[in-house]
């Protein structure tokens, strides 16, 4: 009888939390995507500040050009190349490679090696 007893405690304590336990996840696929006019900026005019105290949003136009390591990769917009760090968050439903046009996203760095922290991509 105390078993039961205690049972019944711990499942009327524990059921609200696992009722409302979330993995996070529900939103993780859901995507926006704005196909209308985008101002966007080039490499070169992001790099012409390249202070260490230099932050600023960037949208920019190109492609990933190479893997250095981890989350950091090569980005060109055909003329200039920068560093980008790409977080585990961002999701594409498809994959890209060297030649598929992307738009970018994130937060421009400057210092010793500028780079674009990436918040979001879109594939063009």
């Amino acid at each position: 009888m105390k078993k039961t007893i205690i049972a019944i405690t711990a499942a009327l304590i524990l059921s609200p939390t696992i009722a409302l336990a979330d993995n996070g996840d529900h939103n993780k696929h859901a995507q926006f995507n704005y196909t209308g006019p985008v101002t966007t900026t080039t490499v070169a005019e992001l790099l012409k500040d390249t202070s260490m105290f230099t932050e600023q949003d960037a949208t920019v136009d190109g492609h990933i050009i190479r893997h250095i390591r981890k989350d950091k990769y090569v980005f060109s917009d055909g003329t200039t190349e920068i560093q980008i760090e790409l977080d585990d968050d961002i999701y594409l439903p498809t994959a890209i490679n060297e030649t598929t046009k992307i738009r970018i996203f994130g937060e421009y760095e400057g210092g010793n090696t500028p780079e674009i922290e990436v918040e979001r991509l879109q594939t063009l």
